[in-house]
């Protein structure tokens, strides 16, 4: 740790949240990457990134010193992407995958991608065509917020950083807005289509 970064612990632990947002900035990429090495998973790797530093925050008046805050900040990250890892693998979400998720950070291929093409019957067609008609009927009916925040994340395919960073928001405002305008959306569908 550089002596900036040591004056700019002292200050955050003596309640500065500028200092502390600094820390954030020097570690959050590293701890995301050793999440991400974990979990496998961008959402959740952003999400417990995101708990790490919460919990760091919260811990840093009663941080001893006894270890360099890098990797007390490591420890905090570990155990709460290995709790999180354990918590899915019980559950066996590790045996899923999203159609539309990437197979990696350096591939935006997905399933959708490799999978081949079913033939779909002309019944399958139908409902398919009513389905994607009552949508777009339903889409129209939303408050432009919501309307704007689907189209971006499910016809644009972007990401929710991509759209937080396009409507000047946090990560999880855009995500509290996309389920609310989902709820918002399945309202207008009736229960036939839920």
């Amino acid at each position: 740790m550089t002596a900036t970064e040591e004056t700019t612990l002292e200050e955050a632990r003596s309640g500065d949240l500028i200092a502390f947002s600094n820390l954030v900035s020097i570690y959050q990429d590293r701890i995301f990457a050793k999440v991400f090495s974990i979990l496998r998973n961008r959402q959740d790797a952003e999400e417990i990134t995101q708990d790490t530093f919460i919990r760091a925050q919260r811990g840093l008046p009663n941080f001893r010193g006894t270890a360099s805050f890098s990797t007390w900040l490591y420890q905090i990250a570990t155990n709460l992407a290995r709790n999180r890892y354990w918590y899915w693998w019980r559950r066996r979400r590790d045996a899923s995958m999203s159609l539309d998720s990437p197979f990696g950070e350096d591939n935006d291929m997905t399933l959708v991608d490799v999978l081949p093409d079913v033939e779909l019957t002309p019944f399958q067609q139908t409902v398919n065509s009513e389905f994607v008609s009552r949508v777009n009927e339903c889409m129209e009916m939303l408050k432009d917020a919501h309307r704007e925040i689907l189209e971006m994340r499910n016809v644009k395919n972007m990401a929710y950083e991509e759209i937080a960073e396009n409507l000047g928001l946090s990560i999880g405002t855009v995500k509290s807005r996309i389920a609310r305008a989902r709820e918002a959306l399945r309202a207008f569908m009736g229960e036939e289509f839920a």
